[in-house]
């Protein structure tokens, strides 16, 4: 079973986290670090401190060198999909291929009602999180794009350079929506990650996505499962959890480590899972 770690950068200095993704790639059992893409603090004081995801990733990818990264998941409200797309190149070719492209449709009312950013209702957030998927692969894999959809329109657009991964870095899709989110995961998604939850809601999840694949002629082999466990309920606990989430499919566990961050705690929770 893959691990890796998430951190949300909230509540926390800089040096903290960047020790703690430095501590992480000396240890072979973490293959990929993550963090969010939010503006303000969630589920806690939203006055406090919160670097962005994206110029964060830029950085850990200079001063790690063999972890994979990722945001887990980027807001598609947050950015146009032709923009992100440039930006996940970029990131691609500085960490020298080691992105994994995570997506999800956007929620956070408060952050999107301070800056001004259309926040539309949930249908439409699916329907333009279907499209930007699109838009992003065509980008990323093609040389001049065209796409006339209902929300993006491109004519004749690039995305220079490629990424170093072919036919382009693997998208994530996270959620639990099992009529649209597991859906456009069933057809976009070289990963799903299950934010949390009880382990049998898990199993039943999983089959609601392998019949979105049967549905659209996909080999379901072909997505990996992942899971988001918190890491507070202590290194024995979690390995239970863990083993709990392996039994119900999944495949991969990221460890969701808050704040304060102290980097010792990723050489504890290893050893408890080895």
């Amino acid at each position: 079973m893959r691990v890796s770690f998430k951190t949300r950068p909230q509540h926390t200095a800089w040096g903290p986290m960047r020790d703690f993704w430095v501590e992480a790639d000396q240890i072979d059992l973490y293959s990929s670090g993550w963090t969010f893409d939010h503006f303000y603090p969630i589920f806690s004081d939203p006055t406090g401190p919160c670097f962005e995801g994206w110029t964060m990733l830029s950085y850990m990818a200079a001063v790690t060198e063999r972890i994979r990264l990722g945001v887990l998941v980027t807001g598609n409200t947050h950015r146009h999909p032709a923009v992100l797309a440039n930006m996940a190149a970029t990131v691609d070719v500085a960490s020298g291929g080691r992105l994994e492209l995570g997506l999800g449709a956007g929620w956070s009312e408060e952050e999107h009602a301070a800056y001004g950013i259309d926040l539309p209702p949930w249908g439409e957030r699916f329907d333009r999180l279907t499209e930007a998927c699109e838009v992003i692969d065509l980008l990323l894999t093609g040389e001049r794009v065209d796409f006339d959809g209902a929300h993006y329109k491109l004519r004749d657009a690039m995305c220079n350079p490629k990424p170093i991964q072919r036919p382009r870095p693997p998208i994530i899709i996270g959620g639990k929506g099992r009529t649209r989110t597991l859906r456009i995961a069933a057809r976009w998604a070289d990963e799903w990650n299950f934010p949390g939850g009880e382990a049998a809601e898990l199993t039943e999840l999983i089959e609601v996505l392998y019949s979105h694949c049967a549905e659209i002629g996909r080999d379901p082999a072909d997505i990996s499962i992942s899971v988001k466990a918190e890491t507070d309920v202590g290194p024995g606990p979690f390995a239970e959890l863990v083993a709990e989430y392996r039994a119900a499919g999944a495949d991969h566990i990221i460890a969701h480590f808050g704040a304060p961050l102290h980097p010792a705690d990723l050489g504890v929770f290893a050893e408890a899972l080895t």
